[in-house]
């Protein structure tokens, strides 16, 4: 069974994270909720918990078969860990499924996998990927060799035919 990292921080954005880890549970596959060490529940910008399932420092790149960045104020947090911008460097260069939403896309800038690539994010964040060296696409989903990036919660639908249809 397929395991799929979906990154999670303090002030994730629910949709972003529990829409992608039901569809992907629901598919067959095995989503595991992964962030920083020193906590074991992180909670949404309104208060849900998610309880990790492994910290970033007890899974390697080679243990999963992608990653899924949500979006929120979650990837600011996220980015300022070394461990998870060189796991998500790994995933990406390991040619596996790496897929960002929303704000995810901070975390895409601070792995350095970006440069070349086409690419959408949050509007608010557009000048980030575009100043990392990648095209900025404004459209519901963007798919750029295993790089799949999503623009709002809105989006998430496509977002995960995508997903799916790059694991299948």
């Amino acid at each position: 069974m397929k395991k799929i990292a979906i990154l999670i921080e303090d002030h994730y954005q629910v949709l972003e994270v529990w829409y992608p880890y039901l569809r992907l549970k629901e598919a067959g596959y095995n989503p595991v909720l992964t962030g920083p060490a020193g906590q074991a529940v992180y909670k949404s910008k309104e208060g849900y918990p998610a309880e990790q399932d492994v910290t970033i420092s007890n899974i390697s790149p080679a243990d999963v078969d992608g990653v899924v960045i949500p979006g929120g104020y979650a990837p600011d947090r996220l980015r300022r860990h070394d461990r998870i911008n060189s796991f998500v460097n790994q995933v990406f260069n390991s040619g596996k499924l790496v897929a960002a939403i929303c704000h995810g896309g901070w975390v895409l800038v601070s792995a350095g996998i970006l440069k070349g690539k086409r690419a959408t994010c949050f509007f608010a964040i557009k000048d980030d990927i575009i100043n990392t060296g990648a095209e900025y696409i404004d459209e519901e989903v963007v798919c750029d060799g295993n790089l799949i990036t999503s623009r709002k919660p809105e989006d998430l639908p496509v977002f995960m035919k995508a997903i799916l249809r790059f694991l299948a």
